[in-house]
């Protein structure tokens, strides 16, 4: 793999249980708040009622019927893209003529939000058609090409909790192609009953608020929301000042267990050195690492072991302590979170974390801390053994 050209970050966009836009979510973040509560919007006659990461209220995006037509994750995605591309001084109109692609990455998205109708269909009742139809219509990245009339390349992707991360580093490569002028990349997920119930039955979410890092910790709490970057290519960019940068992305697979991290990383290991050559740093530049620290016994202690051999001494966090696991949406929101903190020279306290583990050699941050450098790396570990990486770089304060 050689070196691949920076791709320019101009606009940030972002929901989720830590605020309702990117301004929120960072205030929320460095104030060191949270808000896991058992779920609102379904309920479960699980004897257990798992703390859950909901959207703080109710969003409503200025588009025709879309509370209806669309699947929660494709509204989702839609608000997040009509944030960052107003943070990128673009809108539906000024993108007409510009080859504008989208890549959004999704793993529940809207496949599991249409229980009910399976639940009636199986008692033997003939339920109406209308929650298959929204199914159908609800691709995400389908969803936000026909709403903004974009006509560019256009990609779901589904690859696990990496999904997110893997539509960014997939969203670059298009513009380096020349393929398009502009690229949507990032991620989204809503909660369901089914993704709540079959997180349960791994057994791998926890009680509490989650831990990530802790000695304590027993697991994960879901999350939902988006996160979207607005990729352009230097033609497009010209003389706008930059949020940040796309400078490497890797992938890799541990092919060795369904659910569980390869216990030496060397999955993750590959892809970060992917990630490091394509991007042209060193470890030693990297300012801080968003890490993605889910809270459970076996990814902790696997991605702990992997930075403190590969990235010894560079400060890290994880914010899902804040937002919950938003599964797919994960790697899109985590990327916004590493760039705005990049911007700001500072990254939030590892909320949730106390005691350190002796099985883990390195800990997270305990406290809002500064950062100098201007490079970062956010990482995502997905079921299948799916590893993905992105490198960030600062653009203008």
């Amino acid at each position: 793999m050689i070196k691949t050209a920076p791709i320019a970050i101009t606009g940030l966009g972002c929901l989720c249980g830590a605020g309702m836009n990117l301004a929120e979510c960072l205030e929320s973040m460095f104030r060191n708040e949270r808000n896991p509560h058992p779920p609102v919007r379904f309920s479960t006659d699980h004897p257990v009622s798992y703390p859950v990461l909901e959207l703080r209220e109710d969003f409503k995006l200025p588009l025709d019927d879309q509370q209806t037509i669309y699947a929660r994750t494709s509204q989702l995605a839609l608000a997040a893209t009509l944030e960052a591309l107003t943070d990128a001084g673009w809108d539906a109109a000024s993108l007409r003529g510009k080859r504008v692609g989208v890549c959004i990455g999704t793993t529940v998205g809207c496949a599991l939000n249409c229980d009910d109708f399976y639940r009636a269909y199986k008692d033997g009742d003939d339920p109406e058609m209308a929650a298959i139809e929204r199914y159908l219509r609800s691709n995400p990245a389908a969803v936000i090409a026909r709403q903004l009339k974009l006509d560019g390349p256009n990609q779901t992707v589904v690859n696990a909790c990496s999904s997110g991360t893997d539509a960014i580093g997939l969203g670059a490569s298009w513009l380096r192609a020349g393929a398009c002028d502009i690229v949507i990349a990032g991620g989204a997920d809503e909660l369901s009953r089914v993704t709540y119930a079959g997180f349960s039955s791994l057994m791998i979410t926890d009680t509490e608020p989650c831990k990530p890092f802790d000695v304590k910790r027993k697991g994960l709490n879901l999350g939902e929301g988006a996160g979207i970057l607005i990729l352009e290519n230097e033609s497009v960019c010209g003389a706008k000042a930059p949020r940040g940068y796309v400078l490497g992305y890797g992938s890799a697979c541990d092919a060795y267990h369904l659910t569980a991290p390869r216990p030496d990383g060397a999955g993750l290991k590959q892809a970060m050195q992917e990630a490091f050559t394509a991007a042209g740093v060193t470890p030693d530049q990297i300012a801080f690492v968003n890490a993605h620290g889910t809270g459970t016994p076996d990814n902790d202690r696997v991605e702990s072991r992997v930075l403190s051999e590969v990235l010894p001494g560079a400060p890290f966090v994880s914010t899902k302590g804040y937002t919950g696991h938003t599964l797919g949406a994960a790697g899109g929101i985590e990327a916004v979170f590493t760039v705005a903190c990049l911007q700001r020279g500072e990254i939030p306290a590892n909320i949730g974390f106390a005691d350190a583990d002796p099985e883990l050699p390195g800990t997270p941050v305990t406290e809002n801390t500064r950062i100098e450098g201007t490079v970062a790396l956010s990482e995502s570990l997905a079921f299948g053994g799916n590893n993905a990486v992105v490198i960030l770089g600062k653009g203008a304060a």
